[in-house]
């Protein structure tokens, strides 16, 4: 597999959009397909999932789509010890990182004499998790969306997960969401977890937001209950942009950018620089590293299609380029990072320095790893403990206060043709 690099002035129009577009997933050709799973759980709960999930246990009932706390026992049992050692860590920095976030519980201000506007954090009830499973497992993933929900005080947190042959859960799964505090795990994938937990089922609490990757079926589904529920951004295949000059450890540079595209056919990875030299060592390290790989197939389809190695005519022009993208992940490695952070503007999560690769953050440095993609990083940011508090806002007024804006309030509410809003004020000093 070769890449080659290519200068950011000699692309055209077409080509370019094509790097800015990436994998940006189009859910259009399956909508109406899940609109129809999504209205069947609505209506008929539970049955639409047994159903589905026949193909995994033909007798299936619905305590089979539930976790029982018997089998969280025993993945604590079949999971290696130090794996539960390393889950327990990476919970630590998640949980001390999402904490840190916690803004005062209330604050108001004098707007003028007698009026005081503020406002106060309240978390929801019950959220939802979607975490991706099947075939593969993620416990990151439960610790990512379940941590930042209970450091922010929701009252109920419960997963869904698809399950495997014989409505199997991985134990790793099922003992990172016992160690992040899950309440309940609901063996329901795809639109059928999600329409479960958007609707409420038989089995299912209905959620007041759902958060978590999935695929495109799972985005699908979300973008559908949306409104329902709240939901965090949609989500993509995974992307990173590397930053680099030429202080750009060429070896480690391929390796980040292989590594990246390791997740999926769909995966993008693009490093942009303005040293030629790095560029052409980059790209030649990893033709090298090429016949090694394993699932060569995953990387051909993300190579091939999505990822590039950019020349730009000077920082600047990378810089600009960087923002343009707005990267899932974006690596900065120059000369200064910090210096060069106070100029990104859009970006999901960001890693500085030649120490910070982005496996770090997508296990264990505290930081969180659901994040925007396909250029959402410019109207979105990565799940905090923000997406599970509301922040309504009070105000008091005195005698004084109110009579200090009667003249203004009635004004403007007559202009808007709302007379009893007016009268609502100044019946007050009748």
């Amino acid at each position: 597999m070769k890449l080659t690099p290519e200068r950011i002035d000699d692309i055209s129009p077409e080509r370019k959009k094509a790097v800015m577009e990436r994998s940006m997933e189009d859910i259009s050709s399956i909508l109406e397909d899940v609109r129809g799973i999504v209205m069947d759980v609505k209506q008929r709960g539970d049955a639409v999932a047994l159903t589905h999930y026949r193909k995994h246990k033909a007798d299936i009932t619905a305590d089979d789509l539930v976790v029982s706390e018997a089998e969280i026992r025993e993945a604590y049992e079949k999971v290696d010890p130090n794996v539960v050692k390393c889950l327990k860590v990476a919970a630590r920095n998640i949980s001390r990182f999402h904490t840190a976030q916690l803004e005062r519980e209330m604050w108001f201000v004098e707007v003028s004499k007698g009026i005081l506007a503020g406002r106060v954090r309240r978390s929801m009830d019950i959220v939802g998790c979607y975490i991706p499973g099947g075939t593969a497992a993620y416990p990151s993933s439960i610790l990512m969306t379940v941590l930042p929900a209970k450091v922010a005080g929701v009252g109920r947190i419960v997963a869904a997960t698809p399950p495997g042959k014989g409505m199997v859960i991985n134990p790793a799964t099922l003992v990172a969401a016992d160690i992040a505090g899950c309440d309940r795990i609901f063996k329901v994938g795809g639109p059928w977890g999600v329409a479960g937990l958007a609707f409420g089922t038989e089995i299912m609490p209905r959620v007041d937001k759902i958060v978590g990757p999935g695929n495109k079926y799972v985005t699908a589904a979300k973008m559908l209950v949306y409104g329902q529920v709240d939901i965090d951004s949609p989500a993509g295949p995974s992307e990173v942009l590397i930053l680099a000059d030429e202080t750009g450890n060429a070896q480690w540079i391929a390796i980040d950018f292989l590594s990246q595209v390791e997740h999926d056919p769909d995966s993008a990875a693009v490093l942009v620089t303005p040293s030629q030299e790095l560029a052409e060592a980059v790209c030649a390290i990893i033709e090298q590293e090429y016949d090694a790989l394993p699932r060569k197939e995953i990387f051909e389809s993300s190579l091939s299609r999505h990822s590039y190695v950019l020349i730009a005519r000077d920082m600047e022009q990378a810089i600009d380029f960087t923002n343009e993208y707005a990267a899932e992940h974006l690596q900065i490695l120059t000369k200064d990072p910090f210096i060069t952070l106070n100029r990104i503007r859009h970006a999901g999560s960001i890693f500085l320095g030649p120490y910070a690769p982005v496996p770090v953050g997508d296990y264990a440095s505290g930081t969180n790893h659901v994040l925007p993609t396909g250029q959402c990083a410019r109207m979105f940011s990565g799940l905090s403990v923000d997406d599970f508090i509301k922040k309504p806002t009070f105000q008091y007024l005195s005698r004084e206060g109110l009579a200090s804006l009667k003249d203004t309030v009635t004004t403007l509410a007559e202009t808007e043709g709302l007379p009893i809003h007016a009268r609502a004020v100044r019946v007050r000093f009748q």
